[in-house]
């Protein structure tokens, strides 16, 4: 039996020495003579926990930094003399950046994780000093450009955990794989939101709130220097089938009605996710919450989203279902943005605190489920494209809500206090239901949305 015909074992971690393992990056795969017979056999590396962890840290720098002023918004205002739509504006260009920066990040995860991971850390090195320079002096311009850096790097570690999981990992493990570094990236926007308003109670302080965050990003950028190109033999049968070129990919992708169907839903829901994060702070501040009670609900958005995506995915990585909790998942979004409209003005922590971690549980359930999913309707193009392009709606929505929901604020006080966000609240659960039909649609095969099974019909063949 010749080594492309032969039954592959299972996919197995390896405790031993690695030592008589080949660790050229080019290595194939193992080929065991058991009985005259030849057998691919494919290993699980310790190694790969060490990217892992790196995603991890660089998706929580890349968010963290991403709501640095918006989580203080008011207090960053005063001390750069600008208004709070300014503000928004660092936000915004940082949504933007990852747009364009778009088809740079495809081709260079269709390298590989590595040179996606390190161009990324070079990034986050350089904009975070370049921020500190731009607070210390009081210069909201050079402050921009840094965060026009952070929106930079974003896409080369935000749509990597697809390409990294479908390398280093099994089909056994690849949904809590990338649900682990995808979901790191708003824990970063958690940890913003909670810590900001500690380290920048009053406008004098705002630059040395920068400086702390400049540390932890430089910390965790550093070690990705470490990080291995690919394992030396693949982790499954999926992983050792040649790679598709990013032309075929971008090919595959156009011509796959599904992953439209799937792609519109998550980016509207991203993008609204984006938008409340950033402007958390101004759409609960006319009722007289404070910072520090904004930042709260923002950690609980993000935090109970953890918890729920951290049951979710170890369930999903054993069924192998995804159709069943995307359409489950997608109604309870929009209803909790029609709570929302009503939580504000109670006036109380309960309302608003509840519906966000509602919405934080069904939005980070969903996203490590719709991105491997993605994966399965466009096989076999590159697990990066598919991914990218989903991130990259998700992040251009996200800067048009950030726009358009800012100017909807009642500044005279017409619905309610003065610089009430009910019209944009309002707006936000009228297009989030709206969207519900698409992703129930997902599979129906009468109407030519096929189910997608793609990689893991290829793993077993």
């Amino acid at each position: 039996m010749s080594p492309s015909t032969a039954a592959p074992k299972t996919p197995r971690t390896d405790s031993h020495d690695l030592g008589h393992v080949p660790t050229s990056s080019t290595a194939e795969p193992l080929i065991a003579d058991t009985e005259g017979e030849r057998r691919i056999e494919y290993r699980l590396y310790k190694r790969r926990w060490f990217g892992l962890v790196q995603l991890v840290l660089l998706n929580i720098i890349v968010s963290w930094d991403w709501l640095t002023f918006s989580a203080v918004s008011k207090t960053s205002a005063d001390y750069f003399h600008v208004s709070e739509t300014a503000i928004n504006w660092l936000s915004t260009a940082f949504f933007f950046a990852f747009v364009a920066n778009t088809p740079a990040t495809l081709y260079t995860l269709h390298l590989g994780p590595r040179p996606a991971i390190l161009a990324a850390s070079a990034l986050v090195l350089l904009s975070n000093w370049l921020r500190y320079a731009g607070a210390r002096t009081n210069h909201f311009s050079l402050v921009m450009f840094g965060q026009i850096l952070v929106g930079l790097a974003q896409p080369f570690v935000l749509a990597a955990p697809t390409r990294y999981s479908d390398l280093w990992f099994s089909e056994k493990g690849r949904v809590s794989a990338t649900a682990v570094a995808s979901l790191a990236n708003p824990f970063g926007g958690a940890l913003g939101q909670l810590i900001g308003p500690m380290w920048a109670t009053k406008p004098s302080e705002v630059p040395n709130m920068v400086l702390y965050t400049a540390i932890i990003s430089s910390l965790a950028a550093i070690p990705s220097i470490f990080i291995p190109a690919r394992p030396p033999t693949p982790a499954s049968p999926s992983s050792s089938i040649p790679q598709t070129s990013l032309k075929d990919s971008v090919h595959i992708l156009l011509h796959t009605p599904s992953f439209w169907l799937l792609f519109i839903p998550f980016s509207i829901y991203v993008g609204f996710f984006n938008a409340t994060s950033s402007l958390l702070n101004q759409i609960l501040s006319p009722y007289a919450y404070t910072e520090s009670q904004a930042g709260i609900g923002g950690a609980l958005l993000i935090v109970v989203g953890l918890v729920a995506a951290a049951i979710l995915s170890p369930i999903t990585d054993r069924t192998q279902s995804y159709l069943l909790p995307i359409k489950l998942l997608t109604p309870l979004i929009a209803a909790g943005y029609l709570g929302f409209v009503f939580a504000p003005p109670t006036r109380g922590l309960p309302a608003p605190y509840v519906l966000l971690s509602l919405l934080g549980a069904a939005n980070f359930a969903l996203v490590p489920l719709a991105l491997e999913y993605a994966v399965e309707l466009t096989w076999p193009a590159g697990p990066e494209v598919g991914s990218t392009v989903l991130w990259a709606g998700g992040q251009l929505l996200g800067a048009v809500f950030v726009i358009g929901m800012g100017a909807m604020k009642d500044e005279k006080g017409t619905w309610g206090p003065k610089g009430n966000m009910e019209k944009a609240l309002v707006l936000q659960a009228v297009v989030a239901a709206a969207v519900v039909p698409f992703a129930l649609l997902l599979g129906v095969r009468r109407w030519g949305f096929g189910a997608g099974r793609g990689r893991r019909a290829a793993g077993e063949a």
